[in-house]
């Protein structure tokens, strides 16, 4: 599954590399979602936030 993000040390949208889908709290007590990996080019950590679970 390649997930697009943007890096902020590449200021460019990338395609994320070792990807997993995290959940986070959400407002409310409701649960989020969210993809995490790394930038192909930098490998700086990205974070791309989805909708709710």
């Amino acid at each position: 599954m390649a997930t697009i993000a943007y890096c902020v040390k590449c200021k460019k949208k990338q395609t994320m590399l070792d990807e997993k889908e995290i959940t986070m709290k959400g407002k409310g007590g409701t649960k989020r979602r969210a993809m995490t990996g790394t930038c192909p080019v930098c490998g700086t950590k990205m974070f791309r936030i989805m909708g709710k679970a």
